[in-house]
């Protein structure tokens, strides 16, 4: 099921990607560090899936949450004439890479006790 929803998900973006207007430079940046920011959401989403403390209240208002204040810290700083918006992709890509690390090392762990099951398994038949 999941597969199908990958598989579905990838053909409508590409073609929306091939049919939707270009994004101008004015908005790119803007554009960028909202997209950086619903990835840092997403991947706590899974993070806290994986230690069964998800909320979808709390994904979605951090989902949106993190997008407009990193977009609203991008329109500051080129008011300030500051590149603020690197302290945010700082933080986000930080938290993001705490957070796949999680990811993995739950994946990792959970395939070593497949195979140590499936090698006491195959000892016992051999037994």
């Amino acid at each position: 099921m999941v597969i199908i929803a990958i598989i579905v998900g990838c053909i409508l973006g590409a073609i929306l990607g091939m049919n939707a207007p270009m994004i101008s430079y004015t908005y790119s940046s803007y554009l960028a560090i909202a997209i950086i920011a619903a990835l840092d959401s997403v991947f706590g989403g899974i993070t806290s899936v994986i230690k069964k403390n998800f909320d979808l209240k709390i994904f979605i208002t951090g989902f949106f949450g993190n997008a407009i204040l990193s977009i609203l810290l991008t329109i500051l700083g080129q008011k300030l004439n500051v590149d603020i918006y690197l302290a945010a992709i700082v933080v986000f890509v930080g938290r993001m890479f705490t957070n796949l690390a999680i990811i993995r090392r739950y994946y990792v762990d959970k395939w070593s006790e497949r195979l140590k099951e499936k090698n006491k398994k195959q000892e016992k038949a051999e037994s």
